[in-house]
């Protein structure tokens, strides 16, 4: 075991070189260029096939601003924003788990407690035009877990997918899983900023935002996905999993070689009512 993390410590340092020299030629950054197939691969030695290094940046190719805005800290602030949710979500890790809990990401691509008994809750439009499919479920599935008919149809309309009508193309289309993940990242649902624009330094709080604790970084984030189970609040099962959100966070961010922000936590935000 010692020998098996000592040569994940040198591929990322051999990688993490060979990154930075990738294109040089061009200035212009790339996420590609910043993660590299091996890394990416040893961040999430135990994924599920669905979830390749190939279907990811293919995915990012749909939205060239994802992790390219900011300075060359924000954009890698943000990326490793990016792989510490879509690892919390699709985890299999625990604290014994062999080696380490924040090594267990991209593992799942359905929501499990689904699969075992019918979840009819998600099978609605809400007010929303986005009807469900007769026969068809609309659990969470994908890197970010997207759940409920509505989004799974406005996240159709947008990206031009049939996902009302194929909800399985999530969990059985790598390319799609991560397109979805990405769209979501990037899409402000306001009053929420999106995640991207706070992670590359676009986002300004309001006045009311100040006064609510809600500042630049990644604590910002976990308010953005799940800040209202997650956020202002010390109840110890959501905080466990805001807690591993931050895990896996510090996790990838050292394997990248850089800090993090103070603002990793939203424990006193408020959140979006």
């Amino acid at each position: 075991m010692a020998y098996l993390k000592y040569f994940i410590f040198l591929l990322f340092v051999s990688c993490a070189t060979s990154a930075s020299t990738e294109n040089p030629a061009s200035n212009t950054p790339t996420v590609k260029g910043m993660v590299s197939k091996a890394q990416f691969e040893a961040m999430f030695p135990h994924r599920d096939k669905l979830y390749s290094y190939e279907a990811f940046i293919k995915a990012t190719e749909r939205f060239p601003k994802f992790a390219t805005e900011g300075t060359e800290l924000q954009n890698k602030r943000e990326l490793m924003a990016f792989f510490a949710n879509v690892a919390h979500e699709t985890t299999d890790g625990w604290p014994e788990a062999e080696g380490g809990p924040y090594v267990w990401g991209l593992v799942y691509k359905e929501e499990q407690a689904c699969l075992k008994k019918p979840c009819p809750v998600y099978n609605t439009g809400g007010t929303s035009k986005y009807k469900p499919v007769p026969g068809k479920n609309y659990y969470g599935r994908g890197p970010l877990q997207l759940s409920y008919a509505y989004n799974y149809g406005l996240a159709g309309e947008d990206l031009h997918l049939p996902l009302l009508q194929k909800p399985e193309l999530v969990c059985t289309n790598g390319t799609v899983a991560f397109t979805l993940a990405l769209w979501f990242w990037m899409r402000e649902q306001l009053p929420k900023p999106s995640c991207h624009d706070v992670m590359c330094g676009k986002w300004v709080p309001t006045a009311k935002d100040i006064t609510e604790k809600r500042v630049p970084g990644f604590g910002m984030v976990i308010n953005i996905i799940n800040g209202g189970l997650e956020c202002n609040t010390n109840v110890k099962e959501v905080s466990d999993n805001r807690n591993e959100r931050i895990g896996f966070y510090k996790f990838f961010c050292k394997q990248m070689n850089i800090p993090v922000e103070d603002t990793c936590d939203c424990r006193v935000m408020g959140n979006y009512k």
